[in-house]
């Protein structure tokens, strides 16, 4: 039986390039960069990508740090490393991966959303805090929290790509359910409308994620070492903040 969870990651990998186009992670990546440089206590020259993925925050960050990307999938980092191959990456699970080394400052993007448990968020936070120096910054956010969650939010879009070819349509469905409001995840369904040359194709993809408290991130990072400071965020979730993490001098 073909296997259902994580598939954008695996198997439907190649999805990934020809979705948006690099330039639309352009304002946020500015925005991220803009944090690191505002709450950073040292001279900032280089930046950890934790769950940097095919690598499209990585093309625009790159233009302020010297950057290295980490990410549990392969098929990402392929991606990551054509999309930019000045840069250094390497295969790890966020939680316990060890470069052996230290960085000015860490960025964690929406990748953070897979860890599901309290305790596998402590242990992604605490790896941050031991690979960023003391004085630099991690710059992480929520994409979704528990007092803002929308049980059963169904979006559809469709690829942007200008890279993506003539004969080549895809149409994105995601929904978002919480089947268990006690504990602390939800699941996200993804269906895959592919067309090629006209022929339909659908593919379906489970991804099970964490959905925590906004106190529950703050008290989590506070542990893990950092000094917390809450950024607003706009675009499409203004209510969820960005935190910019400082590891203590």
């Amino acid at each position: 039986m073909k296997n259902t969870f994580n598939r954008l990651y695996e198997d439907l990998a190649w999805l990934w390039p020809v979705w948006e186009d690099v330039e639309e992670y352009k304002k946020e990546s500015e925005l991220f960069a803009k944090l690191i440089k505002q709450y950073v206590k040292v001279k900032v020259r280089s930046l950890l990508d934790i769950g940097c993925g095919g690598g499209k925050n990585t093309f625009h960050l790159k233009r302020h740090f010297a950057v290295t990307g980490v990410d549990v999938s392969e098929p990402m980092l392929s991606y990551a490393k054509n999309l930019n191959p000045e840069c250094k990456f390497y295969c790890g699970d966020m939680r316990n991966f060890d470069l052996n080394r230290q960085f000015d400052s860490v960025f964690i993007n929406d990748s953070i959303t897979y860890m599901t448990t309290k305790d596998d968020l402590l242990k992604a936070f605490q790896n941050a805090h031991k690979h960023l120096r003391v004085g630099g910054v991690l710059i992480t956010y929520p994409d979704v929290c528990k007092e803002k969650f929308s049980q059963n939010k169904t979006t559809v879009s469709t690829s942007t790509s200008t890279s993506k070819p003539n004969n080549l349509d895809i149409t994105f469905i995601e929904n978002n359910y919480d089947p268990n409001p006690e504990d602390d995840t939800y699941e996200s369904a993804f269906i895959y409308l592919i067309r090629e040359n006209g022929k339909l194709r659908i593919e379906h993809d489970l991804h099970v994620c964490g959905l925590f408290a906004l106190d529950v991130w703050r008290k989590t990072l506070g542990q893990a070492g950092f000094e917390v400071y809450e950024e607003g965020r706009g675009g499409e979730a203004p209510s969820l903040p960005i935190f910019a993490c400082v590891r203590p001098l």
